[in-house]
C-alpha cells in the first residue's frame, strides 16, 4: 500500500543530511563543550559555527542564541521567567486564543499566581484586531505573546505592526515561531522582537531541539537550574550533535528556497480545491488562503463528516494527515483554535481537517491523497 505523509505541521522526517551530520558528530566529536581540554575545544568550535549560522538566519547576534529542547521549553522559559523577572513593572500580559497549549498552559498558571492575561479575540482567518491589540495594552502590560505563525490553520499574524507598536512601550515581545521558522522571512531586529522560539524538528532536523532568540537587552534568570551554559540561561550539557544538526537543516534553507516552498505549497492547496470542487464534495477553508500566510498549514472543513472518522479511513489509505495539532492529539476537547475562529457551536470544530505539507511532498502524493480523499467521502455520503 502506498504511504503519504501529510502531517509535517506536526513533525517532519530528518533529512539526509542533518542525519548524516548528527552521526559524525557522535562518532567523532562526543566531547563535553564545557571542558577546556581538546576534546571539549573541538566540541564548543562546532557549537560556536552552529549558534553563528543559526542567528545569522534570523539578523540575530551569536549571543542573542539560547539553545534549548524545543518549542515548548522555548515557550515557557520565554513567558514564566519574564513575567518572574519584570513583575515589578507590571502584572498584564497580553496573547492569544489561538496560541500553541505551550503557550496558553504557561499563561493559565501565571493567572494563578496573580498576574491579569488578556486573550485576544480573532476573525475567521484566524488574526487579530490591531485596534483591540491597542486598547488591551496599558502601562501595566510587561509581556506580549503573539504567535508568527498558527499550527492549526496557517495564519501569519501581523508580527512587525506589533513589533512597531511595541518598540518603545516596556513591554517585552515574544512570539512563537515554530511553525514559521524556515519558511517566513525573520528579522527580530526590522520587527523588533525580544524573544522568539524555534523547534528543529519541524524544519527536517532533530526532535528535541530548538532555540529561543534572547535580545540582549532583556535579562531573566535559567528556567533550568545547574550549570552555567548557555551564558548561564540554559543549563544542562550542550546536545552538540543534534545543534550541529539543527544548523545543517537551517544551511538548507535559504531565503529563495523559502520561496519555492511557499509557492509549491500553494500550489498543493490549489490543486486540492480544484478537485474537490470537480468532484462536488461540499467543503469549505478554514481561515483563509492569502499568499502571506504559512503555507504548509492547510485546513479544511468536509460539511457532515467526523473529523476522526476522515482521520482513520485516510489512514487505513496510508495517508497521514490530522485533526489538529499534535500536542492535544490525546484530547477530547475541540480544537481551542477552530472554535475561537468560528463559536464554540460551529459545525466545523469536529468536521475539519488539517493537512501539512513538506520539502519531500510531492504533486504525485497530493493528485493521490485528492483521489483517496474523493473515494472515501463518496463512499460514506453514498
Amino acid at each position: 500500500m502506498r504511504e503519504v505523509y501529510l502531517d509535517n505541521a506536526a513533525t517532519t522526517p530528518t533529512d539526509p543530511s542533518v542525519v548524516a551530520t548528527i552521526s559524525d558528530q557522535l562518532t567523532n566529536n562526543w566531547g563535553n563543550a564545557s571542558s577546556l581540554h581538546g576534546f571539549g575545544r573541538k566540541a564548543r568550535a562546532v557549537l560556536d559555527e552552529s549558534r553563528q549560522v543559526i542567528a545569522s538566519s534570523i539578523n540575530a547576534d551569536e549571543d542573542e542564541i539560547i539553545f534549548t529542547s524545543g518549542g515548548t521549553e522555548s515557550n515557557n522559559t520565554a513567558i514564566r521567567q519574564v513575567a518572574k523577572r519584570y513583575k515589578s513593572h507590571g502584572t498584564h500580559i497580553i496573547t492569544t486564543k489561538i496560541e500553541h497549549p505551550s503557550v496558553l498552559r504557561p499563561m493559565e498558571l501565571l493567572e494563578r499566581e496573580g498576574f491579569q492575561v488578556t486573550y485576544l479575540d480573532v476573525d475567521q482567518n484566524g488574526l487579530i484586531n490591531l485596534d483591540d491589540f491597542k486598547k488591551a495594552l496599558d502601562d501595566q502590560t510587561i509581556l506580549v505573546s503573539i504567535m508568527m505563525g498558527n499550527n492549526e490553520v496557517g495564519s501569519h499574524m501581523p508580527i512587525k505592526e506589533i513589533g512597531d507598536i511595541l518598540k518603545d512601550h516596556q513591554a517585552i515581545f515574544h512570539t512563537d515561531a515554530v511553525q514559521a521558522f524556515g519558511l517566513l522571512d525573520i528579522d527580530v531586529k526590522r520587527d523588533h522582537i525580544d524573544l522568539l522560539s524555534t523547534s528543529a524538528h519541524k524544519l527536517n532536523g532533530p526532535k528535541m531541539t530548538g532555540f529561543l532568540y534572547k535580545n540582549r537587552n532583556v535579562n531573566f534568570d535559567s528556567f533550568i537550574l545547574g550549570g552555567e551554559q548557555e551564558d548561564k540561561r540554559r543549563a544542562g550539557t550542550e546536545n552538540v550533535a543534534n545543534i550541529a544538526g539543527f544548523a545543517q537543516a537551517v544551511k538548507l534553507l535559504g531565503n529563495e528556497h523559502k520561496y519555492d516552498l511557499q509557492k509549491k505549497y500553494m500550489h498543493f492547496k490549489e490543486i486540492i480545491m480544484q478537485q474537490l470542487k470537480a468532484a462536488d464534495i461540499e467543503f469549505e477553508v478554514n481561515g483563509s488562503v492569502d499568499e502571506n500566510n504559512v503555507q504548509h498549514v492547510f485546513n479544511i472543513w468536509l460539511k457532515g463528516l467526523s473529523t476522526y472518522v476522515m482521520q482513520t479511513n485516510l489512514d487505513l489509505a496510508g495517508i497521514a494527515i490530522s485533526g489538529g495539532s499534535a500536542c492535544t492529539a490525546g484530547s477530547l476537547e475541540p480544537s481551542h483554535v477552530l472554535t475561537a475562529m468560528y463559536g464554540s457551536k460551529s459545525p466545523r470544530i469536529s468536521e475539519s481537517i488539517r493537512i501539512s505539507f513538506g520539502k519531500i511532498t510531492t504533486e504525485d502524493d497530493v493528485n493521490y491523497f485528492c483521489e483517496q480523499l474523493i473515494t472515501i467521502i463518496k463512499r460514506l455520503t453514498k
